[in-house]
């Protein structure tokens, strides 16, 4: 498969850790420094894969390149929507562009001519252990950084309740 150049191996690895990472980074419930650190990753991840689709254009410019620049500016708009304090504009951008990159993928997966589809047919188990590989790096990343950040709050101190037997109320 001479068609997987640097840039389009880079592409495909980005754009994996993003589709793998998305979910973890949606459905966990707690919005904390590990949220932020992980984000930031994908933050990352999800640039690259912009950027670098740029450098691959066999045949021109097509929609996958227009849904980039939109990504760039959705980027943008949620980080300033963060640190403005607004949530549902940085969860709506965030979501979305997840959303974009599931739709490009779903695009460059199911459509024959694309080189996800001839990977799969010619050499399904680099593709195989590539996802799995990528996949750990994701999974392994995200617990790390959970469990780092978490070992580092201090805990609450536990609330001893006594119950005074001869009035017959609760103190603590």
């Amino acid at each position: 498969m001479d068609a997987f150049t640097p840039v389009v191996t880079l592409h495909a690895v980005a754009a994996t850790y993003v589709l793998l990472l998305g979910p973890l980074q949606i459905l966990r419930r707690r919005r904390d420094l590990a949220h932020r650190i992980v984000g930031l990753s994908w933050l990352i991840a999800m640039v690259t894969v912009c950027l670098s689709s740029f450098w691959i254009a066999p045949d021109g410019f097509s929609w996958l390149h227009g849904l980039s620049i939109w990504t760039l500016v959705c980027m943008v708009a949620a980080i300033g929507g963060i640190r403005r304090g607004n949530v549902p504009v940085h969860r709506g951008f965030m979501i979305g562009s997840y959303l974009g990159t599931l739709m490009a993928f779903a695009f460059a997966a199911l459509v024959p001519a694309r080189l996800i589809p001839q990977l799969l047919n010619s050499r399904p188990l680099i593709a195989v252990v590539t996802v799995a590989a990528v996949g750990a790096v994701a999974a392994i990343f995200h617990l790390a950084t959970v469990r780092v950040t978490a070992a580092g709050k201090p805990r609450r101190p536990a609330t001893v309740v006594v119950r005074d037997q001869s009035i017959g109320r609760v103190t603590s």
